[in-house]
């Protein structure tokens, strides 16, 4: 609506303003100089007349009655104000007209596009008044086309031809209607308290708006719906007119220079109410840098491939058609620092409130996207996050892959390619209800990211994650935990992978893990001779070259904090022994089995004599390093470990130790 109310302006003060040359401050001249002016306008087809023409001499100041033009699109555009009043009017160039205020009342401007989503648009200006004003001396002729995009880039073309020290209109109304397909009554809106500062070369300092309201009736499904809304405190900095023109200008296809349109822009509160029940509040928001580049966002193009409401549904052709417009479009959009604070909705279970939302897009991308201090309601109980976040987001790709997606159900390898369009998710302080267990899970920070892409395929990825859950005592893998006393469990991991091209290696580093009070653990394990062709999403090709993979080393260190005893504990009570017997049969297994292992490997003596110490005594630390002896192929291994895990291990050199 912004848009459209500054092209009202435009065509209002130049229009009408914009019909004086210097020769017609000759005061016996003026009323047939003003005719001609008309005359003009009417050459072109459209109407134009006007009522009353006086000019005072010693002021300076020409005054016009009853104006009324109409153009000759089809639709019409027509223009209506009762007086138009310049004073002050002083003698430039043969093609400019100045003057030192200029003053127009009860304006009405009204457009019309039937068969169109908005069927209609009508303003009504009470007074405009403009400061230090300078334009064209003549009159532009309208765009012989109806369409909306036509007249806006007609509007701001027309704002960037004038200078002024300032444009003030008090109020503006407006009504709007739909085409039949809306199923909507129309609507009525108005704007408070608009004042533009400083134009001048297709720039305005500030624009601002008091306060901007709305009232939309529809009725889908033949039920009457009632919206309403109210944004407060608009104010727009540094404002390129000619930036915006550029959007719609059909000659500007190929112009790929990126114009920034806004520097800063403010507003808030802004409440949206429905009779529905639909109520949303946000208590400011705040954009910075707005930019367009003209050759990615041709709006006309955009709109012709929408099929209009009630018509036969799109093809697959003209959905990927589409929605590679949209792409392009994104493509064509930077939009910096953008926050939203004070959010509120009210939903089914209850208000939603959100503290705040910050984005910035560039290039198709969203850099990232943040959520942060919701608080909401879910139908199991109270939900709270402090912080979620996806760290890059390309929109452009998302809107084509999900095209392609349309036509047919994805391959592996275009499920695969989504995984390049977002490159991590970030999640802080979330307290949500849990299963059944009337208990909230509490998440301090879930933290996944990924990289490197050989292909579609991450060959970098890092997740951390550190929580606290209830116990589910219906699941029977946590029973031994429920039965020991826990209700809580809490976890903190950390695992990072990495692939190394110049090496041809992999490494799953850092990789630690702690639960609560049973256990820490850390590990570093290594692949070698991993080829470039297993990060394929091609299965059968990456199995193929798997093959060429080696076994590096391994390196585990535990930490008992409590799981020996507790796995003690919950052997004796299956068994129905003490606790003291059920610690000596697994002593007793460890070593039957060692004996075993013992034979095929001498190493093996010194791991079992550590595991036994591990038992033997709680809150040690087990530390395990395994290094293959020579070239040992990974996929023999896994087959090996299967069959004859002592074979398998016969290939390694193994050390083992422990200490509190």
């Amino acid at each position: 609506m912004k848009k459209i109310l500054l092209g009202l302006i435009a065509v209002v003060v130049v229009a009408v303003g914009g019909f004086f040359g210097f020769d017609f401050y000759i005061q016996h001249r003026v009323k047939g100089e003003v005719e001609a002016v008309f005359a003009q306008i009417r050459a072109t087809g459209a109407k134009a007349d006007h009522g009353k023409v006086s000019f005072d001499l010693r002021s300076r100041t020409v005054t016009i009655a009853d104006i009324a033009s109409e153009s000759a699109t089809q639709p019409p555009v027509s223009i209506k104000i009762a007086s138009f009043t310049a004073s002050g009017v002083r003698e430039g160039d043969a093609t400019r007209f100045s003057a030192d205020s200029i003053e127009a009342t009860d304006v009405e401007v009204g457009a019309a596009a039937p068969g169109q989503t908005i069927a209609g648009l009508t303003y009504k200006l009470p007074r405009i008044a403009v400061k230090d004003y300078s334009g064209p001396a003549g009159p532009r002729q309208l765009p012989a086309s109806a369409s909306l995009f036509d007249l806006y880039r007609f509007g701001f073309e027309q704002l960037a031809s004038i200078s002024a020290a300032s444009v003030s209109v008090p109020e503006v109304k407006g009504t709007i209607t739909f085409g039949p397909q809306m199923h909507s009554d129309g609507g009525e809106f108005a704007y408070l308290g608009v004042a533009l500062e400083n134009l001048k070369d297709g720039k305005i300092a500030s624009i601002k708006t008091d306060g901007f309201t709305f009232t939309v009736n529809s009725q889908p499904a033949g039920k009457p719906i009632k919206m309403t809304g109210n944004l407060a405190n608009l104010v727009a900095s540094d404002v390129d007119v000619s930036a915006m023109a550029a959007i719609f200008d059909p000659g500007k296809a190929n112009d790929d220079k990126e114009y920034r349109a806004y520097r800063h822009i403010s507003a808030g509160p802004y409440i949206i109410t429905s009779t529905q029940g639909l109520n949303m509040r946000i208590d400011g928001m705040t954009i910075d840098d707005v930019a367009f580049k003209p050759s990615r966002l041709q709006l006309p193009a955009l709109m012709a491939a929408i099929p209009p409401a009630g018509a036969a549904p799109p093809t697959q052709a003209q959905v990927r058609d589409m929605m590679e417009k949209m792409a392009t479009l994104y493509a064509g959009i930077r939009i910096g620092n953008t926050e939203l604070q004070g959010l509120s909705v009210d939903t089914p279970q209850g208000p939603m409130k959100l503290q705040a939302m910050r984005f910035n897009i560039d290039n198709g991308k969203i850099g990232e996207m943040a959520f942060e201090g919701l608080d909401a309601r879910a139908p199991k109980g109270p939900v709270k996050l402090g912080r979620f976040a996806l760290k890059s987001l390309n929109i452009s790709g998302l809107m084509r892959m999900a095209a392609e997606f349309s036509a047919q159900k994805p391959s592996a390898a275009q499920a695969f390619a989504l995984l390049p369009l977002i490159q991590g998710v970030e999640v802080k302080g979330l307290v949500a209800p849990y299963k059944n267990t009337s208990k909230p899970i509490n998440i301090d920070t879930i933290n996944l990211s990924w990289g490197q892409f050989v292909g579609p395929i991450p060959s970098k990825a890092h997740v951390t994650a550190k929580l606290t859950s209830p116990i589910d005592r219906t699941d029977v893998g946590l029973q031994p935990l429920a039965a020991a006393g826990m209700d809580t469990i809490a976890l903190d991991f950390d695992l990072g992978a990495a692939w190394t091209e110049a090496s041809r290696s992999f490494a799953l580093e850092p990789v630690s893990l702690e639960l609560g009070n049973l256990l820490k653990a850390q590990a570093r394990v290594s692949l070698a001779n991993v080829p470039r062709g297993v990060f394929s999403s091609d299965t059968a090709q990456a199995a193929t070259v798997a093959g060429q993979i080696e076994a590096g080393s391994l390196e585990i260190t535990l930490r008992d904090l409590g799981c020996v005893e507790l796995g003690i504990a919950q052997f004796a009570g299956v068994q129905n022994i003490s606790r003291d017997d059920a610690r000596r049969a697994i002593l007793d297994a460890i070593k039957a089995q060692g004996e075993a292992i013992g034979a095929a490997n001498p190493d093996a003596n010194a791991l079992l004599a550590a595991v036994t110490s591990f038992v033997e005594t709680p809150g040690q630390t087990l530390v395990i390093k395994v290094t293959p002896l020579g070239k040992v192929p990974a996929a023999q291994l896994m087959q090996l470990l299967r069959t004859d895990p002592l074979v398998a291990l016969a290939q390694f050199k193994i050390e083992a130790s422990t200490g509190l």
